[in-house]
């Protein structure tokens, strides 16, 4: 919106003055008011949003801060507002890959667990009755609910336990890289979120080096929206070859952990002098990439979640059937 009324040709304090008071109630309209008061006290406005407001990282501070000092604000503003929709189509499209999947899986830990814990110990009371005994099979999955139902706090104490364990030295500073080379090495999850880290890289260097940034700080910014610790240490070392005036096609090929596509499309716009353009069709192109991936894996997953689920489903129900012929012969 603010994009819309500069390129309108509307001065900057009256533009958050109309976004202020707009019908709508929202978060825009504090916003709005914080940053005009501001700006109408003399405060530059990447300033005046540095200030207002954490949610405006220094990637957005910066860029306002270009674009003020290259007249372009309108332009900055509407290329930042595509680019942070096009980050959260991307996380989106990666959440809702996975929703299906979890549900597959939680679905037949409760039907296992209702089968354990419920229906085999009716037909164990009704064989009982009768006299008769219990299969082997169905015996180990009643010693099993018995065992659930008298230690269920020391079980739920241990996974709670192991969890917090396992959070607490995730988060220590000295594993935040080990946890992090562990996510990207999981099967099939790691090459995903491997594609994502790139068309992240691309499409946000893409983003500050068209709006004039110097590639040593453009490449500091791409760093810091970098999440991965991994990722980011890899990134200082790339950073240190381009500040010693190394081309960045070659300073991503030291490192070893950028595709040779990657790679190449980089080279291209070095020589072509159009990098910000190569770097903008290579994100759109690794994301169709990444598109692919994700459907990969939603095949693969599902087809398997459905076989396991199946799996233990059969087994509860030929104990049962079992169960159900042994009190039948027990009765004759």
């Amino acid at each position: 919106e603010l994009s819309d009324l500069i390129a309108a040709g509307i001065q900057l304090e009256p533009a958050l003055g109309t976004m202020e008071k707009r019908k709508e109630l929202s978060g825009v309209k504090t916003l709005a008011a914080a940053l005009r008061s501001k700006v109408r006290d003399g405060m530059s406005f990447s300033k005046a949003v540095a200030a207002t407001s954490p949610s405006f990282g220094s990637l957005f501070c910066s860029l306002v801060s270009a674009g003020e000092a290259s007249g372009s604000m309108d332009a900055i503003l509407k290329r930042q507002a595509q680019y942070m929709r096009s980050q959260m189509a991307l996380l989106a499209k990666v959440l809702f890959a996975l929703i299906y999947p979890a549900f597959l899986i939680f679905a037949a830990l409760s039907v296992t667990v209702l089968f354990v814990v419920y229906l085999i110990p009716q037909l164990m009371e009704l064989l009982n009755s009768t006299g008769g005994s219990l299969p082997a099979g169905a015996a180990i999955i009643l010693k099993l609910s018995d065992m659930v139902k008298a230690y269920w706090w020391l079980i739920a104490l241990i996974i709670a336990t192991c969890t917090i364990l396992f959070k607490s030295w995730a988060k220590r500073p000295e594993s935040q890289i080990p946890y992090a080379k562990l996510r990207l090495r999981m099967p099939l999850f790691g090459s995903v979120l491997s594609a994502r880290f790139y068309v992240q890289f691309l499409e946000t260097l893409a983003n500050l080096v068209g709006n004039g940034l110097p590639m040593i700080h453009a490449m500091q910014l791409t760093q810091q929206a970098t999440d991965n610790a991994f990722l980011r240490t890899e990134l200082d070392a790339v950073i240190r070859h381009v500040g010693e005036g190394v081309a960045l096609s070659r300073a991503l090929d030291r490192s070893g952990h950028f595709p040779p596509l990657l790679i190449d499309i980089v080279s291209v716009g070095e020589q072509t002098g159009k990098l910000a353009e190569a770097l903008q069709k290579g994100a759109e192109r690794f994301d169709r990439e990444l598109a692919k991936r994700i459907d990969k894996l939603t095949a693969l997953v599902q087809p398997a979640i459905i076989c396991l689920m199946a799996g233990l489903v059969g087994i509860m129900a030929y104990m049962m059937i079992t169960t159900i012929f042994q009190t039948i012969s027990s009765i004759k």
